[in-house]
Formats: structure tokens, sequence, C-alpha cells
């Protein structure tokens, strides 16, 4: 299912895809936290509702930022993997999060990370991609 798109304006464009409080999250809890299947996704501390995941799922999905396919040791799960769609969203994804990071006074971000993503931010997206692919050469 692909979002309707409201204008061209860039802003606009990411906001119809990423513009809910869950599609970050779930982008977040894939490609940091390593979650693949449905069951994972439902285990996030922010506690998503199972009709809004499957849909922001679908969405994500439509809008070629994720893969699901069967897992193959347990035919009746789907696995998420993440595109180039979503690698590529990496940046603006570690730029938020310095962001609020630092505008947060109570944020969980650990300061070691938070340091790493500002030190060595291209690294970084490497190793978040690494685990992905068998390269570790961002494209």
């Amino acid at each position: 299912m692909k979002c309707l798109k409201r204008s061209h304006c860039p802003i606009a464009f990411a906001l119809d895809i990423f513009g809910d409080r869950w599609s970050l999250l779930v982008l977040r809890d894939l490609l940091f936290k390593g979650k693949r299947r449905y069951s994972e996704f439902m285990a996030s501390e922010e506690r998503i509702s199972t009709n809004i995941l499957s849909e922001r799922l679908e969405r994500l999905e439509g809008e070629g930022l994720i893969t699901k396919s069967r897992d193959k040791t347990n035919r009746r799960q789907f696995i998420y993997a993440p595109t180039q769609k979503s690698f590529d969203l990496l940046p603006a994804i570690l730029e938020l999060s310095c962001w609020s990071a630092k505008y947060d006074p109570k944020t969980a971000a650990p300061p070691a990370l938070m340091r790493r993503i500002r030190n060595d931010r291209e690294g970084f997206i490497r190793e978040i991609t690494a685990r992905f692919t068998k390269s570790t050469i961002l494209h």
C-alpha cells in the first residue's frame, strides 16, 4: 500500500510516508535493534497496537522501504528486512536522533552511542548496513 502524496514538496513527501508516530519507530527497531518478526516489533516499549503495526509494515513495504518474506524455519511467520531505500534514510534518522538527544533532557540515548554517531557517522552507517548485507560498503 503506497501513501497518497499531497504534493511534491520534499518535506511533504517525507511526511506522507513518515509523518506518523510509528513508521520511523518500526524502522528504528528493524535497523538498530535487529527486530525482524512481527512479534518482535510488538514487544517494543512504545506498545504499538496490532492493527497499527500491520498497517505500518504494509505501508513501509508498499513504499519499498522493507521487504517481507516467509521465515524458512517457521513458514507461518514472516521476516522483514530493510531495502537500500531504508539504508539511504539512515543519515536522516541519525540526525533526528542526535537532535533529540541534544534537546531532550531525559533522553534514553546512551551518551557513548551518541558520541560514536557524531564522531564516525559513516562508519556507524556501514556497520548497520553490514548487518543486513554481505558487503560493508554503503552504495
